[in-house]
């Protein structure tokens, strides 16, 4: 059985950085595409950054120039180092995953979700 499990989230003030980390539990034979979604009270899910098996990522324009992405494909972890906090960016935030598992075929996996507030 996979399961992503996110860690990293908390409270921050505005302008403050938080980094999130996502790891692949289980049999996992590959990894396509991973991503960062977030939901905030009241609005739909978005997404925020996605990255390729190769490194190419593409970010919310939200986003741009103070979030990254990244991944270590030895470890089957995402990372999303998140700068300059706005209150805005307070939302749950979910790690996505196309993972390869023991039925030989690709299936989109999801976390449980975590919490980042940011507030003075």
């Amino acid at each position: 059985q996979v399961q992503l499990v996110e860690s990293g989230g908390g409270s921050v003030q505005p302008g403050g950085s938080l980094r999130l980390s996502c790891a692949s539990s289980g049999i996992v034979l590959s990894i396509n595409s991973m991503a960062w979604y977030r939901q905030a009270p009241g609005k739909q899910r978005e997404l925020v950054a996605a990255i390729t098996s190769g490194g190419t990522t593409n970010d919310a324009d939200s986003v741009k120039g103070r979030f990254t992405i990244s991944r270590d494909n030895a470890k089957n972890t995402v990372y999303l180092q998140m700068n300059s906090l706005k209150p805005e960016d307070t939302a749950v935030y979910y790690c996505n995953a196309d993972i390869r598992d023991l039925s030989f075929k690709f299936h989109v996996y999801w976390g449980q979700g975590i919490q980042v507030t940011v507030s003075a």
